[in-house]
């Protein structure tokens, strides 16, 4: 069992203790399908089994990544009841707290984004309408995507010229660190690359975070 295995455990063991009327309360996005908590990351459906506290896809066999299940218990840990929508989208340097992480968030998550969708517009706007994305007047393309229901994110999308490389951005709104902690904003975005990456069934390029 690996360290983050055992912190998946750990989480794991937490969600066990939480009250379940309280959780729904906090996110109304929660649903109970045949004793299950039921919520929807990034265009897909997962399951939280109130007995055990286990996370698994329901329409999908692919395994759940610990990322993914880091980001859920965080979610229903982190978030707090007075937590609302604000409308007021920041890039990740101006998340709350998130400033000693902007060189590496921007190194490890944005650059690969960018270098991996390179001359690949079209397929970028595929993937994230698969996904269920609302388009954005930003960028060549740009789509909100939901982390979850409370979460919505922007990625943004430059392609490249003859002068310059492609570029990318992801854009929060300010309320984010009132759902989740702010190292976890990395981890859904990502999730989020990852998550358009494999809609589009391209190679990935660059060295990004991993989930695992």
């Amino acid at each position: 069992m690996s360290n983050y295995d055992k912190l998946c455990e750990k989480w794991r063991q937490e969600f066990l203790q939480m009250d379940v009327e309280d959780l729904m309360k906090k996110l109304s996005e929660l649903k109970i399908e045949n004793d299950c908590l039921v919520l929807w990351h990034f265009g897909r459906k997962l399951g939280v089994r109130l007995e055990d506290g286990e996370i698994f896809p329901l329409k999908d066999t692919r395994p759940v990544e610990n990322g993914t299940k880091m980001n859920i218990y965080n979610l229903f840990y982190y978030a707090k009841e007075t937590a609302f929508f604000r409308n007021q989208w920041v890039p990740f340097r101006n998340v709350r707290g998130a400033g000693p992480f902007t060189p590496a968030f921007e190194a490890h998550v944005l650059q690969p984004f960018a270098q991996t969708f390179s001359g690949k517009t079209e397929i970028l706007r595929a993937a994230a309408e698969k996904l269920g994305g609302e388009p954005v007047r930003q960028g060549d393309a740009g789509y909100i995507l939901k982390a979850f229901d409370c979460i919505p994110m922007q990625f943004l999308f430059w392609d490249g010229d003859e002068e310059f490389p492609a570029q990318s951005n992801i854009l929060f709104d300010y309320s984010v660190t009132d759902y989740i902690h702010v190292e976890s904003t990395v981890s859904l975005a990502v999730q989020g690359v990852t998550s358009l990456i494999e809609a589009a069934d391209v190679e990935r390029k660059g060295h990004m975070f991993t989930l695992e």
